[in-house]
């Protein structure tokens, strides 16, 4: 793993994202870190840090935009600290970074990250040292349904580059843009574990909110399948996940299976004693 150097006072060393932009991203919070901590000695100091110069700070994401849990998620946050002793409670960085995003639309805004940090009793670098590690956390705006496209070799020689291109060109977007009506994104992302069903893709659905948010794979794509799949979701309808080819049941062969057609034989001796 390679790190990058913080500017930040506390010269710490913080893991750089395997994305192109994972620099930038981390320099953005700890600018944030910055901005909270002069807040109340150089207000108009912070303040000259906008948006033009800082694209992680801006009018819906600057840590001092007020951000807490739902009371429906305020126990579902006492539900997940319960599963870890008292004085390990920042092993639930993860599970309440997973909550807050999907309360949040699907993005982590710098002021849910400090919630988080917060409610785990940790200075707020350990949490954006995790939310910028992992990829499953999106730390600028996504659609309600954002469709995640694997990248991975098995899925790309079994086209999911023409996969990708057909959702973007469909959508009129670029890789990590929203759609105009807030409805639709589109990312990649690494190895989703289906390599026998591949092409692949993922839709996080975050238009219910954390209620009714669902991840769910759609597997043996088409460029016109996922077309046909991003208008199904437009429409509001919800399809079976899994496999998307007919004539496959799950994992099986296309026709049905050609071995195993009968019941295996039993062991030849079950007297183990007797053998």
């Amino acid at each position: 793993m390679r790190a990058v150097r913080s500017t930040h006072p506390a010269n710490l060393f913080l893991p750089r994202v395997v994305c192109g932009r994972g620099t930038k991203s981390v320099a953005s919070l700890l600018l944030s870190l910055e901005l909270v901590e002069n807040a109340s000695s150089s207000r108009g100091q912070a303040s000259s840090r906008d948006s033009s110069s800082n694209p992680s700070i801006s009018s819906d994401n600057n840590p001092d935009l007020p951000w807490k849990f739902s009371d429906t998620n305020k126990e579902k946050v006492k539900e997940i600290l319960s599963h870890y002793p008292s004085n390990y409670k920042q092993s639930a960085v993860i599970p309440l970074l997973d909550l807050a995003q999907q309360q949040h639309g699907g993005w982590l805004p710098v002021s849910a990250m400090n919630e988080v940090a917060k409610i785990i009793e940790v200075a707020p670098i350990r949490v954006y040292e995790v939310a910028t590690f992992y990829s499953m956390f999106n730390r600028s705006k996504v659609g309600k349904y954002h469709l995640l496209v694997c990248g991975t070799t098995p899925c790309m020689v079994r086209g999911s580059r023409e996969i990708e291109d057909a959702l973007l060109k469909h959508l009129g977007v670029k890789r990590n843009e929203v759609t105009k009506d807030g409805l639709f994104s589109v990312g990649e992302m690494e190895c989703m574990g289906c390599c026998v069903n591949a092409p692949m893709i993922t839709v996080a659905d975050y238009s219910n909110g954390s209620e009714g948010y669902t991840y769910n794979y759609y597997e043996d794509v088409t460029p016109k399948r996922v077309i046909e799949i991003v208008e199904m979701l437009r429409r509001g309808e919800k399809l079976p996940p899994g496999t998307q080819n007919p004539k496959r049941i799950k994992s099986g062969p296309e026709g049905g299976n050609t071995t195993l057609l009968s019941e295996p034989k039993p062991p030849p001796c079950r007297d183990l004693d007797a053998c």
